[in-house]
């Protein structure tokens, strides 16, 4: 048994349905935003892990709603987040040419 953790809207019914026990609670709105972020890395370290190309695409599906999450609770949706990425784009750049800087 783990504890203490955030977990998709559907978890418990999943776990109950399977014969398991849960206890669960509602955060408060302090503890969502930090369990929110804490998950992100958690997620985050998961996709650096992945192995397999499935792997990927499953942890970047995390990263994806955990990121949509946090957006929702700070009061942004997802259009503002790729129009703030697009500005940063055009200022300075992407990622495309993987580029690594070795000293500045």
């Amino acid at each position: 048994m783990t504890q203490g953790k955030l977990v998709r809207d559907r978890i418990p019914q999943i776990i109950r349905a399977q014969g398991g026990t849960v206890v669960a609670r509602r955060l408060t709105d302090q503890e969502y935003e930090s369990a929110l972020l804490e998950k992100l890395v958690k997620e985050s370290q998961e996709l650096a892990l992945a192995g397999s190309r499935r792997e990927r695409l499953e942890e970047s599906a995390d990263v994806y709603e955990v990121l949509l999450a946090i957006a929702g609770k700070s009061g942004f949706d997802f259009a503002e987040i790729e129009a703030a990425a697009e500005r940063k784009r055009a200022a300075r750049g992407g990622f495309g040419e993987r580029i690594w800087l070795e000293s500045w």
